[in-house]
């Protein structure tokens, strides 16, 4: 079932339509990665950057094949435009995202991506000595278990699946970044802040560039749309729809 649909997202994207909306998006990614938003603590050179406040909403539009198959493309494209080393460590920075977009894309798998991935991650952490030391870090972790473990009317809301999208990111990085980077305790503990402002400010990003994208699509011939993109109805913004959001 699953290798059926991945085909049918493969055939509807490999149109020419489909193809430049892939080209573009991938562009968009590409110049979000050179716009550096904060510095990575325990490493030099290393920043998150504002491809973090739109990436994941490929998995949505594209499907969640697809849509990872858009950021990968677009995080190759720019770990060889910048002429980045082979080291494992930059390596490993291209999986958080992809995993960020699967989890945005698929409605209905609860499994795969939105309670095994994080559970791995909690479990690699705590296995290293540094990062059983601070195991409250990883309970972060399970913020994308819990919303996809909420009932569908809540865990398909724009805002609290790019929360999941953006903490299953952040435990793929972390479970990796523990066993890369030499890191203390203390230095893990100091982040739980950091780490709350970032990620709430990622996911209200995610959830604006949502928006964003299915109201600019919507308003395109809907020839360019049918069949290549999905647009959700319920966040085009119109008129009404704000009127609704700022209502006292």
């Amino acid at each position: 079932m699953a290798v059926g649909c991945s085909t049918m997202e493969f055939k509807k994207i490999m149109t020419k339509k489909g193809f430049v909306f892939l080209i573009l998006f991938s562009a968009l990614a590409f110049a979000g990665q050179r716009i550096n938003f904060s510095a990575l603590v325990g490493t030099d050179n290393q920043f998150f950057t504002l491809f973090q406040f739109f990436g994941p909403i490929a998995g949505s539009f594209l499907g969640p094949v697809v849509g990872v198959a858009a950021v990968l493309i677009a995080e190759a494209a720019n770990f060889f435009a910048v002429g980045s080393e082979w080291t494992a460590l930059n390596l490993v920075r291209l999986l958080p995202m992809l995993f960020a977009a699967y989890y945005f894309g698929v409605n209905k798998d609860k499994i795969k991506v939105g309670i095994v991935v994080p559970l791995a991650a909690i479990a690699l952490f705590v296995l290293h000595p540094i990062g059983r030391q601070a195991w409250f870090f990883s309970l972060y972790w399970t913020i994308p278990i819990i919303v996809r473990m909420l009932p569908q009317k809540y865990s398909q809301n724009a805002f609290l699946r790019s929360l999941g999208a953006t903490f299953t990111a952040h435990s793929v990085g972390g479970a990796a970044w523990v066993w890369t980077v030499p890191m203390t305790a203390n230095q893990w503990a100091g982040l739980i802040p950091v780490v709350a402002y970032e990620r709430i400010l990622f996911a209200l990003g995610i959830t604006g560039a949502y928006i964003l994208f299915n109201t600019l699509l919507d308003k395109l011939d809907s020839k360019l749309t049918t069949d290549v993109v999905h647009i959700d109805k319920r966040y085009v913004a119109s008129r009404r729809w704000f009127a609704f959001l700022t209502r006292s």
